[in-house]
């Protein structure tokens, strides 16, 4: 991989995306000065005299709605990042052959418009209106449009696999995807001729990608006092790769080795270094720690029961060596390798990081790790550990609470009755079959207030600790059988609160981390 190619591509690459997301918001009557008035007319909008379909005016008032929330230039600055992680993460997999109709979709292999374009009508991606696509490509003349519905398209057929990364489409996201993506000197065709297909070897390349993207945001607030936003940018850190192995080697791989002593994949960890002789007392210690964790048979450490925690996890360099390493442990006893890499990922890998866009590429680089060694992966999804803290300050802790709570109640059996409105009244019902209490979610809730500050660095108390079993059960019953309403806020504070709390409650058996504090 050649870093510099990085270097000199990804700064740029920022500007460019900001500036075409900024150029496609300006088209449709939205800047950081002012938004136009938009009319409908049956199934047409009206948008500066300019004709739309309807749905563009649907997904421009959440653009709308988004911007007044979070200011035009973070709003921009957000959407181009999506679109650019998502172009990588195509290239990466269009090289890897990893998206499983074939052909590639930014680039050609003999140096023509995308393989996909000439496709269009019998590439079979779900939610692709084939008739359309059709229609387009016989048209002759609109190859932009139909390009830019396949890229919607194979994105959606990604969510399904990485839903963390290719969130399902139909927002705003899909509004301010950058017109002209055909040309020549378009941000997809600088991409592709800017990183020669070698630098795409290694799946590492993403996350050097991401550090180069943000280098200028990260020189811009360094040495100043950092607001919550931007820690991700003063502290994001790509350890190099023999620092990486050394600490992974010697955690896990020496674990590993305590419990096998017969064991020969010291000969393959470089960085492994003998321990040093302890004392009786500290081996006696160490010797009863590995006892615990054997397993139940009484036979060797069962490699399921291992876990690993980065609680800083960046775009996941830690967890990717820690996946080589699980996997000649898991090789060593015997496991099939095809078995390998869903283990892993669901049993064994954990991370946590204040920053959304890196906890994504962490995800990701693991998925793409495990895709190698499996073609079948992405057939089912993967129950993955990745995750990035959310802050809860600004939330309505009682809203939420109350509305999932009254609705478990409901599903128990119970009536739910609020004094007045149920939101911001008291529950009347204050306690659920289980003896859980609305308290129990506010406290939940409102323990990630400051998440994106503190990070891993929060520490769950011992009295919230004891009910995340039930809550859990209470969340997943609402998410199964409440209503509309109730079943999207407790999905939303399972996914933000809930799973997140339990990963920072959980002991592991190592915990590796390059932290940025």
């Amino acid at each position: 991989m050649n870093k510099a190619n990085l270097k000199a591509y990804a700064p740029q690459a920022r500007r460019d995306f900001i500036a075409a997301v900024t150029a496609r918001a300006n088209l449709l009557g939205v800047s950081a000065k002012a938004t136009a008035t938009s009319e409908l007319r049956g199934d047409i909008a009206i948008i500066e005299g300019r004709e739309w379909p309807a749905k563009v005016a649907v997904q421009r008032d959440k653009l709308i709605a988004r911007i007044k929330k979070d200011g035009f230039e973070q709003t921009v600055d957000s959407v181009a990042y999506t679109w650019f992680n998502r172009f990588a993460a195509l290239r990466y997999m269009e090289l890897h052959d990893y998206l499983g109709h074939g052909w590639r979709v930014l680039s050609s292999r003999d140096g023509g418009a995308p393989e996909i374009l000439s496709h269009a009508s019998d590439t079979n991606l779900s939610g692709l209106d084939n008739a359309k696509a059709r229609e387009l490509q016989l048209a002759g003349n609109q190859d932009n449009e139909l390009y830019k519905m396949l890229l919607v398209a194979q994105c959606n057929e990604l969510s399904r696999s990485m839903p963390f990364l290719f969130e399902h489409i139909d927002d705003e996201t899909e509004l301010l995807l950058p017109e002209n993506l055909l040309r020549t000197d378009s941000i997809v065709a600088k991409l592709v001729a800017a990183v020669p297909d070698e630098d795409w070897a290694q799946v590492e390349v993403i996350g050097w990608l991401y550090q180069f993207y943000i280098s200028e945001k990260k020189d811009e607030v360094i040495g100043k006092v950092v607001k919550s936003e931007d820690i991700p940018a003063a502290t994001q850190l790509f350890t190099p790769n023999w620092i990486v192995q050394y600490l992974v080697q010697n955690s896990v791989g020496r674990l590993w080795l305590m419990a096998n002593p017969a064991s020969t994949l010291k000969s393959q960890w470089p960085y492994y270094i003998e321990p040093a002789e302890q004392t009786l007392e500290v081996q006696a210690q160490l010797n009863d720690l590995i006892q615990t964790r054997m397993a139940d048979d009484g036979g060797s450490l069962n490699p399921e029961t291992i876990t690993i925690l980065d609680p800083a996890c960046g775009s996941g360099h830690i967890l990717v060596e820690a996946y080589e390493v699980l996997k000649a442990i898991y090789l060593e006893r015997g496991y099939r390798l095809r078995d390998i890499p869903r283990l892993i990922l669901e049993k064994n890998l954990f991370g946590l990081d204040i920053d959304d866009r890196a906890a994504q590429l962490a995800g990701f680089a693991l998925l793409m790790k495990a895709r190698a060694d499996d073609r079948r992966l992405f057939e089912a999804p993967v129950r993955m550990n990745m995750m990035a803290l959310q802050e809860s300050q600004g939330v309505d802790a009682a809203v939420l609470a109350e509305t999932v709570f009254a609705a478990a109640i409901v599903i128990a059996g119970g009536d739910a009755i609020s004094n007045g409105e149920l939101f911001g009244g008291n529950l009347q019902v204050t306690q659920h079959a289980s003896g859980l209490k609305v308290d129990d979610l506010r406290e939940l809730i409102q323990f990630f207030a400051q998440a994106k500050t503190f990070g891993s660095l929060l520490i769950v108390p011992d009295a919230l600790y004891v009910k995340l079993g039930k809550l859990d059960e209470l969340l997943q019953q609402v998410v199964e059988m409440g209503n509309t309403l109730a079943k999207s806020y407790a999905n939303q504070i399972r996914e933000q609160y809930l799973l997140p709390a339990r990963v920072l409650a959980k002991q592991y058996d190592a915990v590796i981390a390059n932290p940025p504090y």
